[in-house]
């Protein structure tokens, strides 16, 4: 069955700060997004990398953590309900008569009038094995990530990683899983306690294996992988196996963003300093991924642009119309759209 289109004025890769704030810039001038992001959960780098360490130069907040600036970026977008599409990255992007048409790996479809990069570094790629010919097994035995968890019950499951990704699917899928082997590297853990604590107990009743080691081989057919080698400290242990969950985190990567056509400068994406505007008309780029002369990579600047950048997708998505600088203060429209009653 055909996946329906979804229709928007705009649409936000990247729900980092950049693209959160972004959310709120449009939301003023009365515009309402999506919001796609490879990351299962909103945040950017502030989620992934440093939800605890202390932010000390976003403007009237002294001090707070990365995950306080997504969560407080949250709240005010709120009144603007913006949709979000987590978990999946933009595959291609094709220019159509009014915008673009857009597509996700995971068959989400849009036709939008403007277009936002806000991909910080651009999206987090898991990282890979790296082992001759493995990558041809990957959506079919191998996976980075988990959409469906049920295809994978009654099978033998092996699951590398130490973080909370790894320790959380270990947990979610023991019980689906004819059998489960969790493998890592070293035997101290980067997930929650509870959450180690919790896989420990499966361990000693004998629902599940922890094996400390690295993956040197792999084996297979011409359909799936049957098994892995595993080299740890007393020796090579072979592992039979229906399916390898591999969560070793992720790596900022420009990825499918490369193929979209627009001016790339190294690993960032040119754009000029009155709209923000990339090298294709309508698609707009703001944050760490973009760059100019004089580019400080920095929150406060990426919000700046933001701002720009959405009263520049205003005059395009409206032909015709100037799209008037109100102030949050005074004007009773934008009350109204922040829901804030007078």
């Amino acid at each position: 069955m055909a996946t329906d289109i979804i229709k928007t004025d705009a649409l936000i890769v990247g729900a980092g700060p950049c693209g959160l704030f972004q959310v709120f810039e449009l939301g003023l001038l009365g515009i309402r997004a999506h919001i796609v992001d490879s990351m299962r959960v909103v945040g950017g780098q502030c989620a992934e990398l440093y939800p605890d360490k202390p932010i000390y130069d976003i403007p009237g907040i002294p001090e707070c953590s990365g995950q306080e600036l997504i969560d407080n970026l949250m709240l005010q977008i709120k009144p603007f309900d913006a949709v979000f599409h987590l978990g999946e990255e933009v595959a291609t992007v094709v220019a159509n008569d009014g915008g673009f048409d857009v597509s996700t790996d995971a068959g989400t479809r849009f036709q939008t009038k403007t277009l936002f990069i806000a991909g910080g570094v651009g999206s987090f790629q898991p990282r890979r094995v790296r082992l001759d010919g493995i990558e041809m097994h990957e959506d079919k035995s191998l996976y980075y990530r988990v959409r469906e968890p049920q295809k994978f019950a009654g099978k033998t499951v092996v699951i590398f990683g130490g973080g909370d990704s790894a320790l959380d699917w270990t947990l979610a899928l023991q019980p689906l899983v004819k059998s489960l082997t969790l493998v890592h590297r070293r035997a101290e853990y980067r997930a929650a306690p509870a959450t180690v604590e919790a896989m420990k107990k499966l361990v000693a009743a004998g629902g599940m294996r922890e094996l400390i080691g690295k993956i040197s081989e792999y084996r297979a057919d011409h359909e799936r992988l049957t098994g892995i080698s595993v080299t740890t400290e007393s020796g090579v242990e072979e592992i039979d196996c229906d399916a390898l969950l591999v969560f070793w985190g992720l790596a900022p990567k420009l990825g499918p963003i490369a193929e979209w056509g627009l001016d790339i400068n190294r690993k960032t994406i040119n754009v000029d300093t009155e709209k923000f505007e990339t090298s294709t008309p309508g698609i707009y780029a703001v944050g760490d991924i973009n760059y100019y002369p004089g580019k400080k990579k920095l929150i406060l600047s990426g919000f700046h642009e933001a701002a720009l950048a959405a009263f520049a997708a205003k005059e395009r998505i409206e032909p015709g119309t100037k799209a008037r600088l109100q102030y949050t203060t005074t004007s009773p429209l934008m009350h109204e759209r922040l829901g804030i009653k007078d």
